[in-house]
């Protein structure tokens, strides 16, 4: 990692200036639920639909990576989920792109789709996930499959690895390149990855919505060297994506703050664990005498 003394502008320069989460174009399975019932979730095909909108999103990537056009210097590095989905999607937003501007791609096994358990049969998988709702989508366990909390486990294990790609400087680019890492992988997977590198809590995410095919959401990097939602999202589009008007108002803290620093107004960093704490240690010396 980057050492906290080094200054903001060199933090800057090593950083990427975007990661941007990208979810699947419309498959199969999201059309009709009995596809999974006869095909490996991993090998479930975009449909025309899903084909059609994954070269859309690559233009409206090359927007925002390009600064509207205003930019002549950024480069992009994929990671993508083994998936059929989500290569067939990474294979049409690369249509956007000139070969100059693509460092690489990596097939990264660990943002793979949440694991629902080999053969899906439809009726059975409708009872299967309301008692999820009732039992609580984070930590229910999909019989023979995984849970959001197992698919967090190792999407924090693929934060690790994309920090170290960042510090080894591993995506080769040159010292002047504005540097944009897209993800190309799931709903959840994504959600997960945004929980944990803001640090929500199960309960925030129980709120969050799922992204919709080939929706992406962008964490840009602020000025300070924090990156936030809010550089690159509105607020309205932020409350339809579930997050409270308290995580909102963090990722605009965000948007300003110094690499590092705390926020000492987010209430879930403390304040949600605690009924009370006293403000000072004087206060504590006090309750301490009062009961001697």
């Amino acid at each position: 990692m980057i050492n906290s003394t080094t200054e903001s502008s060199d933090v800057k320069y090593h950083l990427p200036k975007r990661i941007i989460l990208v979810r699947h174009g419309e498959s199969q399975g999201n059309k009709d639920d009995n596809a999974y019932s006869i095909t490996p979730d991993y090998k479930i095909p975009l449909t025309t639909r899903g084909i059609e909108q994954a070269n859309q999103v690559g233009s409206r990537i090359l927007d925002v990576v390009s600064d509207h056009g205003s930019s002549d210097n950024w480069k992009v590095y994929f990671y993508v989920s083994p998936y059929v989905r989500t290569r067939s999607t990474l294979r049409e937003i690369g249509r956007a792109f000139p070969r100059n501007r693509v460092l690489g791609v990596r097939e990264e096994c660990r943002v793979r789709e949440q694991d629902f358990g080999n053969f899906q049969v439809a009726e059975r998988m409708k009872v299967i996930k309301e008692t999820r709702e009732r039992f609580g989508r984070f930590f229910y366990r999909f019989p023979e499959g995984e849970s959001a909390a197992d698919v967090y486990d190792r999407v924090s294990h693929f934060l690790e690895s994309l920090w170290r790609d960042v510090d080894m400087k591993r995506h080769h680019h040159e010292p002047n390149d504005e540097l944009n890492l897209i993800i190309i992988s799931h709903g959840l997977a994504s959600r997960v990855f945004l929980m944990k590198w803001f640090k929500w809590t199960v309960e925030q995410f129980e709120y969050l919505n799922n992204l919709g095919n080939c929706e992406f959401r962008v964490m840009e990097l602020g000025a300070g060297g924090e990156y936030s939602l809010a550089v690159h999202h509105s607020d309205e589009e932020m409350l339809e994506w579930g997050l409270s008007p308290e995580m909102i108002a963090d990722q605009k803290w965000r948007a300003n703050a110094n690499r590092g620093s705390l926020n000492d107004h987010c209430p879930w960093y403390l304040d949600a664990f605690f009924d009370h704490l006293a403000d000072s240690n004087d206060e504590i010396g006090e309750d301490v005498k009062s009961s001697t």
